[in-house]
């Protein structure tokens, strides 16, 4: 199943002045299940692209479709919504609120679109032990090394069980083996749960786990190749 569709997706900025073609025209479909990385170089429009799909931009051109519902058509409270509902998102800086507590930035997500607290106490401790962070619920993110904190990120995540999850860059401030640690997890929670996991990246052991690998330079994409051997 097609849970994005992206067609001729055009981005512009303006800086300074001239305009910026952050995307020129770009056409992708991503089905249900993915672990696909979206890799180029700083600049290309990877970022961007993902941001477009999360609904925190808007297009200058073209249409995505998202579960069904083209964004391109929606207002910014529709927009929120359905970022609210079905997109889960994971950043290179975590981005978690440093006065909560672990469970608390777990479960916040789910305190938006009015969960009932037995519900969320319940998938909060669940997600907690598939991030492998039963025992530190109570902790502040600060008291936590940026492994532990990319976890909390992936849970808060995953709690609101979304269709897709963007991870822009999540690897960017881990070393090489936490980073493989992270990866292994986000793997294991695609094939146990089915989300589509759709990354930007620049790390060469991002697009080795990949299960398939778009390459975007310059606003366009260059590349799009389904992998046989992913890690």
């Amino acid at each position: 199943m097609t849970v994005v569709k992206a067609e001729n997706v055009v981005k512009d900025y303006g800086l300074n002045d001239q305009t910026v073609h952050a995307l020129r025209g770009v056409n992708l479909e991503f089905q249900g299940g993915e672990f696909t990385a979206i890799a180029g170089p700083s600049g290309s429009g990877k970022s961007t692209f993902l941001h477009l799909v999360g609904c925190l931009d808007t297009l200058t051109g073209g249409s995505i479709i998202v579960g069904g519902s083209n964004t391109a058509n929606m207002a910014r409270k529709q927009l929120a919504l359905l970022r609210r509902h079905s997109i889960g998102f994971i950043f290179q800086a975590y981005n978690l609120i440093p006065v909560l507590s672990v469970e608390e930035n777990i479960s916040f997500p789910l305190t938006l679109i009015g969960v009932n607290s037995k519900e969320i106490k319940e998938r909060t401790a669940q997600v907690l032990c598939d991030v492998g962070l039963e025992g530190m619920a109570k902790r502040r993110p600060k008291e936590m090394s940026g492994g532990q904190q990319q976890r909390v990120a992936i849970a808060r995540a995953l709690v609101k069980k979304p269709a897709i999850i963007l991870a822009d860059e999540p690897t960017a401030n881990l070393d090489s083996t936490i980073g493989r640690e992270i990866l292994e997890l986000m793997l294991k929670l695609n094939k146990a749960e089915g989300t589509t996991f759709i990354f930007s990246t620049h790390d060469q052991m991002v697009m080795d786990y990949a299960r398939r690998l778009v390459r975007i330079r310059d606003g366009q994409i260059e590349s799009d190749e389904v992998k046989e051997d992913a890690a």
